[in-house]
């Protein structure tokens, strides 16, 4: 079984992966920020993650819509164009020669509000451009995560009210995921589950939750999780397919009855849940996730075609 889902096949070639620092592409270990970076010191920033098809990043368009509106809601400027940001990406594959039709890169993208005069939280003594950060690094999904899926453990720490901290924002600042990341590693769990303030399924710590009952695919109502691109494709391809997707309330009795459970996210796609607070859903991938694993695929070749 994998530790998490975001575990990946090591591969020494990203010990000397170049990364891009505010438009200079450097050696890994030459790659450093300030102290004083407000992402270092207050997680003050939004990011992305990014994957790579045959050398082209898929739902690019999606990806950059959710980046510029995260920095729209933290009154932060980005400082360069989203033109130019495109152009920053790829060049940053090419300089690692992960162009052309390479597959298996991830892509972390961080943009923080740049350098404080001072250890301080108020923006007001923020006193360079944004920070920018590209690291792209060869990593390809566990195939034994993939075929055999993840355990998920139901934790105490809650996904937040929006008027605390917007679930929706992409931000740098995680604790509150950690510590739920922590607390279900602790129990043996490969991810967390992650109720509502209500106590409804939310979602995981680092991916989004769906359970199959009857021929039915579930998920949240989206209200206290981030606004997933691969979660919204996944909810595209089931209404294309004629399979009957509902974002809805529902709770842990309906996990624990379900036929199949999966989650989703933009490095690993599709992956089966099969086990939640030590009750077995699947032994492995159910139909209903194959299926999807399929379809997303199909979406990812027309994205980038």
């Amino acid at each position: 079984m994998a530790k998490g889902s975001h575990d990946f096949t090591p591969d020494e070639r990203n010990q000397s992966v170049l990364i891009n620092v505010n438009g200079n592409i450097v050696p890994r270990a030459d790659a450093v920020v300030s102290v004083f970076d407000s992402g270092f010191m207050l997680g003050d920033g939004v990011w992305e993650g990014l994957r790579v098809h045959r050398g082209k990043i898929a739902f690019l368009d999606a990806h950059m819509d959710r980046l510029w509106e995260g920095a729209k809601a933290i009154d932060m400027d980005v400082g360069i164009s989203r033109a130019a940001m495109v152009q920053r990406l790829y060049d940053t594959l090419a300089a690692n020669g992960m162009d052309g039709d390479t597959d298996g890169v991830h892509i972390r993208l961080m943009v923080t509000r740049g350098i404080r005069s001072t250890p301080y939280q108020d923006p007001r003594v923020v006193i360079s451009d944004a920070t920018i950060v590209i690291i792209p690094e060869y990593k390809d999904p566990l195939p034994v995560m993939i075929e055999k899926g993840v355990t998920l453990f139901t934790v105490h720490v809650r996904r937040g009210d929006p008027a605390v901290q917007d679930p929706k924002l992409n931000s740098h600042s995680k604790l509150n995921c950690i510590t739920a990341c922590i607390q279900a590693a602790k129990a043996g769990a490969n991810e967390a589950l992650m109720l509502d303030p209500q106590g409804f399924v939310a979602t995981c710590n680092s991916t989004h939750f769906f359970i199959v009952r009857k021929g039915e695919v579930w998920t949240s109502t989206g209200d206290y999780c981030l606004g997933g691109i691969t979660r919204r494709n996944v909810i595209e391809i089931c209404r294309e397919n004629d399979i009957p997707v509902f974002e809805k309330n529902f709770s842990l009795t309906d996990v624990y009855g379900a036929d199949e459970a999966f989650i989703t996210g933009t490095f690993a796609g599709v992956v089966p849940a099969t086990e939640v607070d030590g009750r077995v859903l699947t032994k492995g991938r159910g139909p209903m996730v194959e299926r999807l694993q399929e379809l997303y695929k199909a979406r990812i070749e027309k994205d980038i075609s």
